[in-house]
């Protein structure tokens, strides 16, 4: 399957979960994350899912799916035990809308990727359904590679780009100043906790003039 990869933003974006188990509960998680608006419609739930209603963080449904539920919907995910229900809501879908069915990737018109996330990095690993257990599997790796400093690291680097980008410079100085500032050196220096150095030796690069 060929595939477009992009990263969505989901805020406020009205998003259907038929389904309410351990599969559908994973999903849910993550559209929450994203701040998405939530509906889950499941004859049952988890004990997860149902805190989330309570805490009013999405609504829940506990009745059969109904084709009615699409109306709005901009993404809609079918998580079901029963392929049979799955099927139904691929055939009650829009051409305008997005949808995922669980174990059925010939059926989806997008897939969710395995993800390493380090705060604001996101590394994604897709097969294009082909073969999920390799994509888990490159995704336990990649996080070995990309440890848990890597989230205060893009945090500095954001944050650094930032000050660089408001010092009124020429853009040729902006690139200098910006390509040192992913020298090894300053991930070193996050990677061993040692961040005053790091921020100290960031502040007196800012105010030195960049030589190309």
């Amino acid at each position: 399957m060929s595939l477009y990869p992009m990263f969505v933003n989901l805020t406020d974006k009205r998003c259907l979960v038929v389904g309410a188990g351990q599969v559908a509960e994973r999903k849910i998680a993550s559209l929450l994350c994203a701040k998405a608006k939530v509906t889950v419609v499941s004859l049952s739930c988890t004990p997860v899912i149902q805190q989330w209603s309570d805490e009013a963080r999405l609504t829940l449904h506990l009745r059969a799916f109904s084709p009615e539920d699409m109306q709005e919907m901009a993404i809609i995910i079918a998580a079901t035990s029963d392929a049979a229900a799955n099927l139904a809501v691929h055939r009650a879908c829009q051409p305008h809308q997005w949808v995922n069915i669980a174990d059925r990737p010939d059926l989806c018109s997008f897939i969710v990727p395995a993800m390493v996330e380090r705060g604001d990095l996101q590394v994604a690993i897709s097969t294009g359904g082909a073969n999920p257990g390799l994509a888990k599997k490159l995704r336990r790796q990649a996080e070995q590679w990309i440890g848990p400093e890597y989230e205060s690291y893009t945090q500095f680097l954001g944050e650094m780009r930032q000050q660089v980008l408001h010092l009124g410079l020429e853009e040729g100085e902006k690139r200098i100043i910006l390509r040192e500032l992913l020298d090894d050196r300053f991930f070193q220096w996050t990677q061993n906790g040692e961040i005053e150095r790091r921020d100290r030796e960031a502040k007196e690069l800012l105010h030195r003039l960049p030589r190309g």
